[in-house]
């Protein structure tokens, strides 16, 4: 992926032998020199045809006057096994681009492993920060409660989800998630005065569901993942997001107990609903019926 500075005017598209250009240049032609790559992205499996796509990337990329900025420009090679052998920086003439094991991607973190569990447990982090940043103003008694769900709802929580619809999440993540949630819960909703021993105490988390009155965070991340779920099942044949989600990998899957994968949870989200999922794309067709659910 190459990221460059962006710049007023019209984009620019062009596909190249499976290779996909996203730029944005100025108006006036004549200033080559300001044209700068936004993203692009060059798949290949066997490394002699990744040289070859990368070259012809830079070739397209010359031809239309855009610039490849070599020091944004990553690789990332993507596979389970650990031990692989590694084919280190791509270099192509003067220009070297260095491999990576995890990169940013529009915010949310890719690894080479195709895992999000770190993409979540960052997020998290940057939700702890945005809890501090208002800690003051959820502690206030000059604000009511209302304002302060508000203020969470607004200010914290989308920074959490951003991207959540493409999570693969386990239990162990629903469980960080539950506890960051009631951790904001509780500083909105203060201690609790027990009516038998008189001492203040921490809610409990059926209290605070109860005083909070709205879904939680799991269930925000399984309706809105249903809801994508169900607009990619309905996009083209010919769309990317739609030949990830139907194709099949060839080969053989590695040993040991298989992880959980993105499709596994819609699965399970529809199989709490009371619907089979066993044609769950056919069922996606229906948007009325999938907004529903």
């Amino acid at each position: 992926m190459v990221n460059g500075r962006k710049f007023r005017g019209r984009r620019r598209y062009q596909m190249i032998d499976d290779i996909n250009i996203r730029g944005s240049c100025a108006e006036t032609k004549r200033k080559a020199e300001n044209r700068k790559i936004e993203e692009s992205w060059v798949c290949s499996e066997k490394p002699a045809l990744r040289l070859s796509k990368t070259r012809k990337f830079l070739e397209a990329s010359k031809e239309i006057g855009l610039e490849v900025n070599p020091e944004k420009t990553k690789y990332m090679f993507m596979s389970r096994d650990e031990n692989i052998v590694r084919n280190g920086n791509i270099k192509i003439g003067n220009l070297s681009f260095e491999e990576v094991e995890k990169f940013k991607y529009l915010g949310a973190t890719v690894t080479n492993i195709n895992d999000t569990r770190e993409e979540i447990k960052h997020r998290i982090n940057m939700g702890n920060s945005c809890y501090y940043s208002v800690e003051m103003l959820l502690s206030s008694s000059l604000l009511s409660k209302n304002l302060k769900v508000r203020i969470y709802k607004t200010v914290i929580l989308p920074v959490v989800l951003y991207g959540y619809e493409t999570w693969t999440v386990t239990l162990r993540e629903e469980h960080r998630l539950r506890v960051f949630e009631n951790k904001v819960l509780r500083k909105i909703f203060v201690a609790k005065r027990d009516e038998v021993t008189g001492e203040w105490r921490k809610l409990h988390n059926t209290e605070l569901h109860a005083l909070y009155s709205s879904p939680d965070i799991i269930r925000n991340i399984k309706s809105r993942r249903l809801r994508w779920a169900g607009h990619v099942a309905r996009m083209d044949e010919s769309r990317n997001a739609y030949r990830v989600l139907v194709g099949r990998p060839e080969g053989k899957r590695s040993l040991g107990r298989p992880r959980r994968r993105w499709e596994d949870n819609i699965k399970m989200d529809l199989r709490e609903v009371g619907y089979d999922d066993r044609e769950w794309i056919n069922l996606a067709q229906d948007r009325d019926r999938w907004r529903a659910l």
